[in-house]
């Protein structure tokens, strides 16, 4: 059994680890040589890294496949010597991926790396009514971008310009998504949308689209939780009264429910359109979100 004195030094580093996190950056130190060694929780995390860095980092990435849910992730002696060497960790923050602040709070080198928390880096206020899929927010991706060019530059002061050109070229990208998004707020303010999950609603709400199905549906599909019947039934008039132009669905949590949800869309002759908490094959983070307003301008017919 571990002593008191074990019991409270493990606390206070959890402690620091959750300080360090929710602050978006830990204090940089002088990496060792070599390449810069990143971790990124996701691979849409990744993408990001590898846009600003290109190959100049050595990146590890956690979650690559959809199959893989970052709420329950279960670490290994790989991940888990990867925090425990990473010069920067890039985590999206919000609940999301919290393994991986248990996994830095464990490594005994969890002082060197720096911490770059998406949900942090946003400025968007941590509660109970806090959507962490932020990433799907393109403020916070050029912030957390412009954030990570900063202490790359600082850690691998040689790589410096290759950084600022490519974070650059990449907010640059973004910023024209973003106004694709006011394209589509245009043409279409206050169209009605239906969802399966919050995972898109920053981007459904740049666009000027409203959300409209009833919390406790979008609720209970996220947790997992159960939908009622009355809930259910008033999900499924939006599509009987045409109250929306299109379904957004989180394609990677199809349930009973859910399925019930775009077979209504389907019968009602409303587009329905699939999203994702990862990358699909083969894309970047700038390659997917370009088909997700694709998609979106088809369905609401405003191209």
């Amino acid at each position: 059994m571990a002593s008191a004195r074990a019991l409270l030094v493990r606390a206070l580093l959890c402690v620091a680890g959750i300080l360090a996190a929710t602050t978006g950056c830990s204090t940089d130190y002088a990496p060792t040589s070599g390449p810069l060694r990143v971790v990124a929780t996701t691979d849409v995390y990744a993408s990001i890294v590898r846009a600003v860095a290109g190959d100049r980092v050595d990146l590890t990435t956690f979650i690559t496949s959809p199959s893989l849910d970052p709420h329950t992730f279960e670490a290994d002696a790989r991940d888990e010597l990867a925090i425990a060497r990473a010069d920067v960790i890039v985590e999206n923050g919000g609940g999301y991926d919290d393994f991986a602040d248990r996994l830095r709070a464990a490594a005994p080198g969890r002082a060197r790396s720096t911490v770059l928390n998406a949900v942090a880096i946003s400025g968007k206020p941590v509660g109970p009514d806090l959507n962490e899929h932020v990433w799907y927010d393109f403020p916070t991706v050029i912030r957390v971008a412009q954030r990570l060019d900063a202490v790359l530059g600082r850690l691998d002061p040689a790589g410096r310009s290759r950084y600022v050109h490519n974070t650059a070229s990449f907010v640059a990208a973004v910023r024209a998504l973003e106004r694709r998004e006011a394209a589509i707020r245009a043409a279409d303010q206050g169209a009605g949308v239906a969802i399966t999950e919050p995972v898109p609603l920053y981007l459904l709400a740049a666009c000027g689209l409203v959300n409209r199905t009833p919390p406790a549906f979008s609720d209970a599909v996220e947790n997992d939780s159960g939908v009622s019947p009355q809930v259910l039934d008033q999900t499924l008039e939006l599509f009987r009264n045409r109250a929306v132009r299109a379904l957004v669905y989180n394609a990677q949590t199809v349930g009973p429910e859910t399925t019930r949800v775009i077979a209504a869309a389907h019968a009602a002759h409303v587009a329905v359109v699939p999203v994702t908490e990862t990358l699909a094959a083969g894309t970047t983070y700038l390659s997917w979100m370009d088909r997700n307003l694709t998609a979106l301008e088809a369905a609401l017919d405003t191209r």
